[in-house]
């Protein structure tokens, strides 16, 4: 059955948690007021989907397997990475299936992203453009042709307008069935007649993408301290802190591995009882020795004291 919603987001982990992907996290390199949109479209084999944020922020997720997966920017802005290659207007980013990867925004960035049955993609490519569209077997950089790719973004954008404005359209099966038609038919016109870019990356790059992202324990059981020579964070993710910033200028390892620190603490905080855990255990297992240092730096990134994120839930 066709659906759609339109959700806005102030918690980055809450904004995350909500990305159509087997795992998405979220660490927010910027200071400010967070704020995000998130649209999600499903029709009948299509799913669709639209982002704003407003910080800087890099993004781990893991693709759905058995999908055939795009994005792309749906507006101007600052930069925005994928992989370590530069999503453009004009380019469309094709991920492979099931991988993991990073994408790294260096301010308040709008894209999109549509998929289809990973089966399903190969039989209208071949069946439309006569091209094999399966899923490639590394993220991959390809440009339209420009009316190609004003239509996709013209089409994608109404689609998001009418969840907003009309709903009960995306929920009649038969409408639905005609807006899927309309998008399919504009998708594969970009990808069939499209110059390939980033085709090949680092091997460096390529480990980070697909290294495992896994659920873990919580992190409960084990050190939770990240360094710059292997990063191990409480869902399990391992690897070398150079290769997980591909192109993500202006950001060193340690810079990154303090607000991962802090972004894990506080989820720790948020998902802790306040009669079962502490501000300074939770503190001291994310690598944080000096607990005044941490309550400031604490409130002056997130707003709060660490103690009131732990006495929230309580609430």
């Amino acid at each position: 059955m066709p659906s759609s919603a339109v959700r806005t987001f102030t918690d980055p982990e809450d904004y995350a948690t909500s990305i159509r992907a087997t795992r998405a996290e979220m660490t927010v390199m910027g200071r400010g007021h967070f704020t995000a949109n998130l649209t999600r479209i499903d029709l009948h084999r299509l799913w669709m989907q639209r982002f704003s944020d407003n910080l800087p922020r890099i993004a781990h997720s893991a693709a759905i397997s058995g999908r055939a997966t795009i994005s792309f920017p749906t507006q101007l802005g600052p930069s925005l990475l994928w992989a370590g290659a530069e999503m453009k207007p004009t380019n469309i980013t094709r991920h492979s299936e099931g991988a993991n990867s990073f994408q790294h925004s260096s301010g308040s960035a709008c894209w999109g992203a549509m998929s289809l049955p990973a089966d399903g993609m190969a039989i209208v490519g071949a069946a439309m453009v006569g091209c094999d569209l399966t899923p490639p077997r590394d993220t991959l950089g390809v440009t339209p042709s420009p009316a190609a790719m004003a239509k996709l973004q013209r089409l994608h954008s109404a689609a998001g307008q009418l969840t907003e404005e009309a709903p009960e359209i995306i929920a009649n099966p038969d409408a639905a069935r005609g807006l899927e038609q309309a998008l399919i038919e504009a998708m594969i016109g970009c990808l069939g007649k499209s110059e390939v870019g980033e085709g090949q990356r680092g091997a460096a790059a390529t480990r980070a993408d697909h290294a495992p992202v896994s659920q873990g324990d919580g992190g409960k059981s084990r050190p939770a301290v990240l360094s710059t020579g292997n990063l191990q964070d409480d869902r399990g993710v391992g690897s070398n802190i150079t290769a997980m910033l591909p192109g993500a200028p202006g950001i060193g390892p340690k810079r990154y591995l303090l607000l991962r620190r802090m972004h894990l603490a506080r989820r720790a905080l948020r998902e802790s009882s306040p009669t079962e855990a502490t501000v300074t255990e939770t503190a001291t297992r994310y690598g944080f020795w000096h607990l005044g240092r941490f309550a400031v730096a604490y409130q002056s990134l997130f707003g709060e004291m660490p103690s009131a994120t732990l006495h929230r839930r309580a609430a």
